[in-house]
């Protein structure tokens, strides 16, 4: 689908665009006209990512550690004053887990839960005052397949990623009057280095490019069905291959589904 009329000229910021996911949705927004706010904490590696987009000089880079958004605020009022508005905001920012639930120590799972729901929120809450003076205003929600469903090694993320689905879609209900629309997105396996960065059990890098992330489907289809949904304000999207069967089995074979994911393997 070419998404240029929908998105050319519309004020994006996108959380986690320094990899990934998050940095293909910079290439694709900004090969449709969008005008983009690149946020990560790896500022060197926007700037690169900047330099090589279209339009490169209609974009900015802002440093953010979801962790740390003490000035959250005063970032929000100067890309308005910069940009006058912003239309979608993308929260894509966030880090995987390869720990067991019984190895997982408790700091690290308030650091994933800090980083992938508060920190994600936190920016909800920034831009949604934006939205409703505008009249106008989209959320995309990158959550994940963990998001419906528990799994190996995932107890954290898993939980923070549901955690997404039940706030932004009371938010979705109480803020429709507004002219506010939320899409949850939900990826399988995808090909990007998530795993790299997963914490383990104390909270170190996993450091691996795991075979469930190599043989995922390849990022830049991932994103284009994200776009495509987030066009149609679809309240949510699946993205993947044979693992988003899981998800129907779960809700209309549930014995089966117990049967076969516990098999599945967690890398």
């Amino acid at each position: 689908m070419n998404h240029t009329s929908y998105f050319q000229n519309k004020v994006i910021w996108i959380t986690g665009a320094s990899s990934g996911i998050g940095e293909e949705l910079a290439i694709q927004l900004a090969r449709a006209g969008a005008k983009l706010i690149l946020s990560s904490r790896n500022e060197e590696k926007l700037h690169d990512i900047q330099e090589k987009l279209e339009n490169h000089n209609q974009h900015c880079v802002v440093p953010l550690d979801l962790a740390n958004l003490s000035n959250l605020s005063e970032i929000t009022a100067e890309l308005l004053e910069i940009y006058e508005r912003i239309d979608i905001l993308i929260n894509n920012g966030g880090v995987s887990q390869r720990a067991s639930a019984n190895d997982t120590t408790m700091e690290v799972n308030r650091q994933l839960m800090e980083v992938n729901f508060f920190g994600n929120i936190a920016l909800a809450k920034a831009v949604l005052p934006i939205f409703r003076a505008q009249g106008a205003g989209q959320f995309l929600v990158v959550s994940s397949i963990a998001g419906k469903f528990g799994f190996h090694l995932r107890s954290i993320y898993s939980a923070s990623k549901t955690a997404l689905v039940g706030y932004y879609e009371s938010l979705a209900m109480e803020e429709a009057a507004n002219g506010i629309c939320v899409t949850i997105a939900f990826p399988g396996k995808i090909n990007t280095p998530i795993s790299q960065s997963a914490l383990t059990a104390q909270g170190t890098a996993h450091g691996q490019m795991d075979r469930n992330q190599s043989s995922g489907m390849p990022v830049c289809e991932c994103v284009a069905q994200m776009l495509s949904a987030l066009e149609k304000k679809k309240r949510e999207v699946l993205i993947g291959r044979k693992e988003l069967l899981a998800v129907y089995l779960k809700r209309f074979l549930p014995k089966l589904f117990w049967r076969i994911i516990p098999k599945q393997s967690a890398t």
